[in-house]
């Protein structure tokens, strides 16, 4: 990522250094001239030549062969050619050569040290900043050793103002002005970078952070602007979903080990995503079994139906993975699904060696007695008659007929459930259901 920025700011330093250098040429087409008119004219062959470097620099930096001795002979020769212009004033103008001390061209030094910010690398403004402050020094002993016969030096502001003589602390003035910029500009950078470095080792973390949490808890947590502390929590209402394979433990002592991970992979790599697209998180594994939760996570107002939806999603992909396994003649176990609403505390757990962020509360017991209790129902998917009427007002929809099964005991809930069937066993959210079971 910096490499490419680097790249970029050094594009679009060399542009700025090709509109420079159209405006240069412009002034100095505009500009009188005291030379006789056979007199050799330098400017003109420096911006030729300046323009053939930025074109080569051009060249170089599209093929992305620019190396650091190029960008540094870059900065060199644009302040050389800026320190050249200067000089030449004295004799375009026909003047002493303090006179060109006073140029105001000498501002163009604060762009170019302002362009290398662009390179993204501090080093490179203080090189230009140094170079720029050497360079006016030259100038300014150029200018007082020229003039040796006529000591140009003086301490008189009116008569420096008024005249081709040197005032030494407005020079003074000016070097330390661009040493103090430059200063200012590479600190700022160096922080700038510092900080940006940061951002993406976060950004990096949090991507392989999603891989073990869910994306949105990951970004949650690296945008935590406190510590993360066991015991914070925040009352959602949610639903939670339970995912499980039937018979797990019995079916994997017939497997190898690795065919058992092989298993548990192809299965997880069939729902996580379909959770995910319905807008519900991963909340945690557990062995065959999946807890998601939907509203917890990222509050929203549809969590049942998207529950559901998430329901009919898993139950055709998984039917349509058993059919294929048991094509291919390998273990196909079943499976079964639950969903309950409620509210939840949605937070960390744990202390402060280990953290993690899970939902807790009735709506997530009952969901895991609810899918124990599938098996009961003999059906693949179930919810209660309340949290189905919530889904449809959410704007579930289906155009199969329900079934629904009132009065239900259900161990460890110490109350009659009405239960709704979602998918009865051996059908698919898209297959042909049997008939709704009689009212009890």
């Amino acid at each position: 990522m910096i490499a490419q920025e680097h790249k970029q700011g050094e594009l679009l330093i060399a542009w700025a250094q090709g509109a420079l250098l159209l405006i240069w040429s412009a002034l100095y087409a505009l500009a009188p001239r005291a030379l006789p008119s056979q007199a050799f004219e330098s400017v003109p062959w420096t911006l030729a030549a300046y323009g053939a470097f930025i074109i080569v620099r051009l060249i170089l930096i599209y093929q992305n062969r620019l190396a650091d001795w190029h960008v540094a002979l870059s900065i060199i020769v644009d302040i050389g050619v800026l320190m050249l212009l200067i000089w030449s004033f004295h004799l375009q103008y026909g003047q002493p050569p303090a006179f060109y001390l006073k140029a105001p061209t000498l501002l163009y030094v604060f762009i170019f040290i302002a362009l290398r910010t662009l390179s993204f690398e501090a080093r490179w403004v203080l090189l230009a900043g140094a170079v720029s402050a050497a360079g006016w020094g030259g100038l300014l002993l150029y200018a007082i050793v020229a003039q040796s016969d006529n000591p140009p030096v003086t301490h008189d502001y009116v008569h420096y103002m008024n005249s081709s003589s040197i005032l030494l602390g407005a020079e003074f003035d000016k070097i330390v002005s661009i040493l103090m910029v430059t200063a200012v500009l590479a600190l700022a950078l160096r922080r700038t970078r510092q900080l940006v470095l940061r951002c993406v080792v976060d950004h990096a973390a949090a991507n392989e952070l999603s891989r073990f949490v869910a994306r949105g808890l990951a970004q949650r947590i690296a945008r935590a602007e406190a510590p993360i502390e066991a015991g914070q929590a925040e009352l959602r209402s949610a639903a939670a979903l339970v995912i499980d394979l039937r018979d797990f433990t019995r079916t994997s002592r017939r497997l190898t080990p690795r065919e058992v991970m092989q298993l548990l992979g192809e299965y997880q790599r069939r729902v996580i995503p379909l959770v995910q697209r319905s807008g519900g998180f991963i909340d945690k594994f557990l062995g065959d079994g999946i807890l998601a939760s939907f509203g917890a996570v990222i509050v929203n107002e549809t969590y049942a139906a998207d529950a559901l939806r998430a329901v009919d999603a898993i139950a055709s992909e998984l039917e349509a993975w058993r059919a294929t396994r048991i094509e291919a003649g390998l273990v196909a176990p079943s499976f079964g699904l639950a969903v309950s609403t409620g509210d939840v505390l949605f937070g960390a757990v744990g202390d402060s060696t280990r953290l993690e962020y899970t939902i807790i509360g009735d709506a997530v017991n009952f969901g895991a007695r609810l899918e124990k209790h599938s098996k009961i129902e003999r059906v693949t998917a179930i919810t209660d008659s309340a949290t189905f009427e919530l889904a449809r007002s959410q704007g579930y929809a289906s155009t199969e007929r329900w079934g629904y099964r009132l009065g239900r005991e259900i161990a460890g809930v110490d109350y009659p459930v009405d239960l709704a069937v979602l998918i009865e066993a051996g059908r698919s959210s898209n297959g042909p259901r049997l008939p709704a079971a009689e009212t009890v």
